[in-house]
């Protein structure tokens, strides 16, 4: 137990800089598309090229079934770190988007790796909890990440985050390296890359727990993507000459330096930062109890009330925030809950399956990515219902997959 404790701390470290790179992206998006002289609608296009060419990690994050969850942590880490020093080398627009594909790519394989060794290791009846302290390294992301990444963009320019995190990455290759112990595989082994994937496409509730994945995440993006352009409209007139007070003064700093928009972007950040703590933490405290399904159908209904209410939430600052942070705290719960249940769904081919849950999200993003801009430009209501309907079809497919379940 006490060797699973350290592991789940390396974990939720390894996924915070994982998850810092991914979603500083989002917050500083205007920022790298004037480092690489482009506009917002080719850096919305490379966060949808990102989104799916990098659903095809299951190719890759099957390496977890094939050789060893520890090789494809490993392998995972080592896209992550060649993606992020590629892009400091090679300052473009193409290699910009190549470096997100890689970076986002080993995130999909190391993730998958990561849920799995746990899956074999704890039982499903504590999977939950012990899955959510990993989820940590999400919400620490946008608290931690997404601050420090804005403070070394302010000293050193759009690139300075990438250099860093490229040496985190292969500071972790080597302390996973040495903490891991090497797994043995051949069980697993004989399967072979068709027949697991053969297998998830011809299981129906595997089938049915993907359709979740992919559709609420489809709604997340559409209000995601634009929440933004979104805190500009609806902020940015409320702060003072004077700038920021109180407790959130020490964003003055990113305001005289970067600018009150992403100074705006970094206090969205934290809120959303400890929503999806707060919810992640409910979770570890709630979800073993409460049950699996259960737990992601109440996430994804308190989801599309947050959704809803946004516009009118969105009138006042104390409002915009709070709107924020019931958003993203209903759909962490829901999706923190929903990646234990998946773990159970097929053991023998646990990898295999969890790889393929990250690309329905990744394609839920894309979709979600390619359309938000089209509904925002008509108001935030549009967005909202668009991520209601979206929502109601991933409750269909949990439906399905409790029926599918219980009958086989």
């Amino acid at each position: 137990m006490k060797n699973l404790k350290f592991q789940l701390a390396l974990f939720m470290a390894i996924r915070t800089v994982f998850n810092s790179a991914y979603r500083m992206i989002y917050a500083f998006l205007p920022i790298f598309g004037r480092g690489l002289g482009v506009d917002i609608h080719s850096m919305s296009l490379a966060l949808t090229t990102r989104a799916a060419v990098s659903s095809l990690g299951p190719f890759a994050a099957s390496a977890s079934d094939l050789r060893g969850r520890k090789f494809g942590m490993l392998f995972g880490l080592t896209l992550f770190s060649a993606g992020t020093a590629l892009v400091v080398f090679f300052p473009t627009f193409p290699i910009f988007v190549l470096s997100l594909i890689l970076a986002t790519t080993g995130k999909y394989v190391f993730d998958p790796g990561m849920q799995a060794y746990l899956g074999d290791r704890v039982s499903y009846q504590q999977r939950g909890r012990v899955l959510a302290v990993t989820e940590f390294g999400w919400s620490l992301a946008f608290v931690l990440g997404i601050p420090l990444a804005g403070y070394l963009i302010a000293r050193g320019g759009w690139m300075a985050p990438f250099q860093l995190f490229a040496l985190l990455g292969l500071l972790s290759m080597l302390a996973l390296f040495i903490s891991l112990p090497t797994d043995r595989h051949e069980e697993r082994s004989n399967h072979g890359l068709v027949k697991n994937f053969r297998s998830v496409f011809t299981f129906a509730p595997a089938l049915a727990a993907l359709g979740v994945s992919l559709f609420a995440s489809t709604a997340n993006e559409v209000v995601n993507v634009i929440f933004g352009v979104w805190l500009d409209d609806s902020i940015k007139n409320w702060v003072g000459p004077q700038g920021f007070a109180g407790v959130f003064k020490f964003l003055n700093y990113f305001k005289d330096t970067l600018g009150l928009d992403i100074a705006l972007l970094i206090l969205a950040a934290i809120v959303i930062g400890l929503s999806e703590l707060s919810a992640e933490g409910l979770v570890a405290r709630f979800v073993d109890k409460l049950g699996k399904p259960r737990a992601v159908a109440l996430g994804l209904i308190l989801n599309s009330l947050a959704a809803l209410l946004l516009p009118v939430l969105g009138k006042t600052t104390s409002g915009a925030l709070f709107g924020l942070f019931m958003f993203y705290i209903s759909f962490e719960f829901a999706l923190v809950s929903l990646i234990p249940m998946m773990t159970e769904i097929m053991p023998q081919t646990r990898a295999t399956l969890m790889a393929f849950n990250v690309a329905a999200l990744s394609l839920g993003r894309a979709a979600g990515a390619l359309i938000a801009p089209y509904l925002y430009a008509t108001g935030l209501l549009a967005s909202g219902i668009a991520a209601v309907l979206f929502n109601l079809i991933a409750l269909f497919f949990l439906g399905k997959f409790l029926r599918e379940d219980k009958n086989g």
